[in-house]
């Protein structure tokens, strides 16, 4: 596996080595010694989740804070997503800063966001399957929100807002100064 820095602390971009043949492909997507051993971190992933959502549909901009904030490792099983981190670290050089990656079937690329972040993601093909781990269990007590469209962060979603299907829980988040702070 490659694993790429972003302009972002933390914030890892993984490409697997991908076997190709006639009958298809194989790869391995995730070995926890390899992962731990080139990135030198120690995170134990304690719960997978899966959504299925069709084009337009937008997931976030959602965290955990507290003892129960989580650090995930995301990916497309099939079709193809912009993927959203926002540092809410409010100590670090880059807070109120968003990093975006196409993750897809067909790139397989994965993004690890570490703890401190506001994560979603824009479904830009007419279906996509996302899965993704977390190193700690989901808190309803502990969940924030920070709404898409704050114009501070100004994120580039790249589809028309018109396309967006949107749950009324995300187009109710705060803007960014408004939540929580996540430290």
């Amino acid at each position: 596996m490659k694993i790429d820095n972003t302009y972002i602390e933390g914030l890892l971009v993984i490409t697997p080595k991908v076997f190709e043949d006639e009958r298809g492909y194989f790869f391995e997507t995730y070995n926890q010694s390899l992962f731990n051993h080139k990135t030198g971190l120690n995170v134990n992933f304690v719960q997978d989740n899966e959504s299925k959502s069709s084009y337009g549909t937008l997931r976030g901009l959602h965290y955990q804070r507290g003892k129960f904030a989580q650090a995930k490792l995301v990916r497309v099983l099939s079709g193809t997503v912009l993927d959203i981190a926002v540092d809410i670290r409010i100590n670090s050089e880059t807070y109120g800063k968003y990093f975006a990656i196409e993750l897809s079937s067909s790139n397989k690329k994965q993004l690890f966001i570490p703890r401190g972040f506001a994560h979603g993601f824009v479904v830009l093909s007419d279906e996509a399957v996302f899965a993704y781990k977390c190193d700690n269990y989901y808190n309803k007590e502990s969940e924030g929100g920070i709404i898409y469209n704050d114009p501070v962060i100004n994120i580039d979603w790249i589809i028309p807002a018109d396309d967006f299907i949107l749950s009324q829980k995300d187009k109710e988040n705060p803007l960014l100064g408004k939540h929580l702070s996540f430290n």
